[in-house]
């Protein structure tokens, strides 16, 4: 590939993204999350997919948005990989899925179940879709850091929304409620539909993969007050003291 060579979708080659890379679904929430960066620009923005790229602690780093699900996102991460990038967080929001899960709380996703389609175009199903253990291990740092409440555990990746909140209307409801009962009792903490595609994709291209979702609202909740929760600032401190730590372990391991 030259280095001058402009990826598709993305609109974007090699030098204009930093190797550290957050991702979130909302192209709105790029602008957002880049005013935490210093000296952030907008470097590309084109269907789904909008960039900005600035500087943490003097090193590049990027965010990219995903649009929803796992098509959108694998073509986003296939082509960041290709022009440099390789440590990827998304950052979004998900609902809850245990019924003591208080909305505003964050879900820290180890592992994700791969009720989608994009990555059986990747792997076998028995494959499982496993974030990285130091990226994990950041992202829960960083929490801890800014004292911010969450819980870490496995999110459920799924390819509907209203398959998920509807499931009643689809011909195929008794499954659905079925395998959503099913995720509930194997433990898993939240729902959403991108994490299983960039977790699948990092173990194949071995990059470092993680994510940290809001709990934005909990259709399990016995509160009857529980309600939405649309205040990003806590999962984008999250994400972006995250960011800080891997950097400064990064320069640690090179001997900086």
């Amino acid at each position: 590939m030259k280095e001058s060579e402009i990826k598709y979708h993305i609109q974007m080659k090699q030098g204009d993204v930093g190797r550290y890379v957050l991702l979130p679904g909302d192209p709105g929430r790029c602008d957002l999350i880049a005013q935490s960066f210093d000296d952030a620009k907008l470097v590309a923005s084109n269907r789904e997919y909008r960039t900005f790229t600035g500087m943490l602690l003097g090193e590049k780093v990027s965010v990219t948005s995903t649009g929803i699900g796992g098509p959108s996102t694998a073509i986003a991460v296939e082509e960041l990989i290709q022009i440099g990038a390789d440590t990827f967080i998304r950052v979004g929001t998900s609902g809850g899925m245990q019924p003591e899960q208080i909305p505003g709380e964050l879900a820290i996703c180890l592992a994700a179940i791969r009720d989608e389609g994009t990555t059986m175009h990747y792997m076998p199903p028995e494959f499982p879709a496993v974030a990285d253990m130091a990226t994990t291990l950041a992202i829960r740092e960083a929490a801890e850091k800014l004292h911010v409440p969450y819980r870490v555990g496995i999110t459920q990746s799924k390819d509907s929304f209203y398959g998920q909140h509807q499931p009643e209307r689809m011909p195929i409801a008794d499954r659905l409620q079925q395998r959503w009962k099913a995720w509930k009792m194997g433990g898993a903490i939240c729902s959403e539909m991108e994490a299983s595609t960039l977790f699948v994709l990092g173990n194949i291209y071995r990059k470092r993969t993680g994510g940290v979702m809001l709990i934005a609202a909990n259709q399990e909740s016995k509160d009857p007050n529980a309600g939405v929760v649309e205040k990003l600032d806590d999962v984008i401190a999250v994400a972006i003291e995250s960011l800080k730590i891997l950097i400064e372990q990064d320069r640690r391991a090179a001997g900086k």
